[in-house]
C-alpha cells in the first residue's frame, strides 16, 4: 500500500539530468567535427600526440588564431570544443615533462578555453567529462558499443594503451547503465514503501555493478602499465596539489594570478557518488572533502543528480524497518558489489602506478644495459607523482580509506 508522501511527491526521474536511457552518463552521439571556422583548432588538437612527440605543439599553438566563441552554439559543439581545447591545453603544459613546464597558457588558447569551460559549467582542464563521455565514435555506426567497434576523436601521448585506457573507461560507464535505470525505482520504491519494488532493483543494481568490474578487468589486455606510468600519465594530471606545478597555471587574458585544478580522475565519474548517495555510504572528512571537490568536475546536471539522490528518503533505514529477508539480502549485496569494486580497482592501480613506482626506483639504483628499455619507458614519468593519482590525490591512501568506508555500510550482523 502506498503512503500519503507518494500521493504528493512527484516521482524521482533521470529526465531532467542529462542521463540517457541507452548511455548512461555518456554523451550520446557526439559530434566529430566543428563548423570550419574552428578548423585551426581541430587541425592541431587531431595532431596531438605527434606534435608532443616532436615538441613542435607549443610552436603552433603560439600561433594558432584568436578565434571567437560566439560561433559556438548547440552542447554538443561546445563539448566537442572542450575536448579539443583540453587535449591542446595538456599537450601545450606537459610537452617537455615535468622539468620544463609552463607558468602561462597563451591568450589564443586560454581565453577561447575559459568562455567555453563558463558556457558548460566544466573548469578548463580535461575531465572525465571530456576525455571518456564526449570522446567516442563509432567505426561502424550500426555496431555493437564494444572495443572493436570504438575509438576515440582526440588523443594523447600514449598510442595504443591511451585508447585502451579510455575506451575501457567509456565501457565501465557503459555497464553501469542498467544501475542508473533501476536508481529512481529504488527511490520511488522507497517512498511508497514496496519492499519487493526496491529488492528487484537492488538485485538489477548489483548485477550491473558486478558488470562494471568485469569490464574493468579490459584494462590489464588493452593498456601495458609502463606506458600508463612512463607516458600517458603526467597528461592527466592538473596543475592543483602538484609539486610539478606548486604555484598553478596563470590563463593568460582571464586573469593575472595561477589558478589551481586537478587533472582527470576516475573520482569524476558520477557513477560511484550516485551509489553511494542511494546507499548512504559515508566518507570521512579527508576523502570525503576529496570526492566532493571532485563533482565540480562533472556536467552540473550530473552533479545536481547525486545531489538530489542525496536528498531523497534514506534506503539503508528503510531496509532496516523492513521485515524482509529478500529486501535486506539485496541491500547487503549491492553493498558488496559496490566494495568488490573499489577493491579491484585498487588492484589496478596498484598494476599502473604502485607497482612502476617501484621499479622505477629500483631502476634507478640498478640501471644496466638489459633494462635500457624499460628504463627509457618508466624513467620518463615524473619523480614527483610517484605515489599520487592523476586528480592529485595520493592515490592509494585516498582509495583504501573510500573502501573501507564502503564496508561500513554493510548491515549489522544479526541472530537468526
Amino acid at each position: 500500500m502506498a503512503s500519503a508522501e507518494s500521493d504528493s511527491t512527484p516521482f524521482f526521474s533521470l529526465e531532467s539530468y542529462h542521463v540517457s536511457e541507452e548511455l548512461g552518463f555518456i554523451l550520446p552521439d557526439p559530434l566529430e567535427e566543428l563548423p570550419p571556422y574552428y578548423q585551426p583548432w581541430m587541425d592541431i588538437a587531431l595532431r596531438v600526440p605527434e606534435l608532443v612527440h616532436s615538441h613542435e605543439l607549443r610552436f603552433h599553438i603560439n600561433k594558432m588564431p584568436q578565434l571567437s566563441c560566439q560561433f559556438l552554439q548547440k552542447h554538443r559543439e561546445l563539448r566537442l570544443a572542450h575536448l579539443a581545447l583540453s587535449v591542446m591545453t595538456m599537450g601545450y603544459n606537459w610537452q617537455e615533462g615535468e622539468n620544463n613546464t609552463v607558468e602561462m597558457l597563451p591568450h589564443n588558447l586560454a581565453v577561447p578555453y575559459w568562455e567555453v569551460s563558463q558556457r558548460l559549467g566544466l573548469p578548463p582542464i580535461l575531465t572525465h567529462a571530456d576525455a571518456v563521455l564526449a570522446n567516442w565514435r563509432k567505426k561502424d555506426p550500426e555496431g555493437p558499443f564494444d572495443m572493436e567497434n570504438l575509438e576515440l576523436l582526440c588523443s594523447l601521448p600514449g598510442g595504443d594503451s591511451t585508447q585502451g585506457f579510455f575506451l575501457v573507461t567509456l565501457l565501465v560507464e557503459m555497464a553501469a547503465v542498467p544501475a542508473l535505470r533501476n536508481i529512481p525505482t529504488v527511490i520511488n520504491g522507497v517512498r511508497c514503501g514496496d519492499t519487493e519494488t526496491v529488492a528487484r532493483a537492488l538485485e538489477d543494481i548489483s548485477q550491473s555493478i558486478q558488470d562494471m568490474t568485469d569490464t574493468l578487468k579490459l584494462m590489464q589486455v588493452y593498456v601495458e602499465p609502463s606506458v600508463f606510468y612512463g607516458i600517458m600519465r603526467i597528461f592527466l594530471s592538473g596543475w592543483k596539489d602538484n609539486p610539478c606545478m606548486p604555484k598553478g597555471l596563470v590563463y593568460e587574458g582571464v586573469q593575472a594570478e595561477p589558478m589551481e585544478y586537478s587533472g582527470g580522475s576516475a573520482a569524476q565519474s558520477s557513477l560511484l557518488h550516485c551509489f553511494d548517495e542511494l546507499l548512504g555510504v559515508q566518507h570521512e572528512a579527508k576523502s570525503g572533502a576529496f570526492l566532493n571537490r571532485m563533482r565540480n568536475y562533472m556536467p552540473p546536471a550530473h552533479k545536481l543528480l547525486i545531489r538530489d539522490i542525496s536528498l531523497q528518503p534514506s534506503l539503508k533505514s528503510f531496509v532496516q524497518q523492513q521485515a524482509s529477508e529478500r529486501l535486506n539480502q539485496a541491500f547487503q549485496y549491492c553493498v558488496t558489489k559496490l566494495l568488490t569494486f573499489r577493491s579491484y580497482h585498487i588492484n589496478v592501480v596498484s598494476r599502473f602506478i604502485t607497482v612502476p613506482a617501484a621499479r622505477a626506483r629500483q631502476l634507478r639504483q640498478l640501471r644496466n644495459q638489459s633494462q635500457e628499455s624499460e628504463w627509457e619507458m618508466i624513467s620518463s614519468a615524473p619523480t614527483a607523482l610517484e605515489e599520487r593519482g592523476t586528480g592529485g590525490s595520493g592515490i592509494m591512501t585516498f582509495l583504501k580509506t573510500v573502501r573501507d568506508q564502503t564496508k561500513d555500510t554493510l548491515l549489522p550482523e544479526t541472530s537468526k
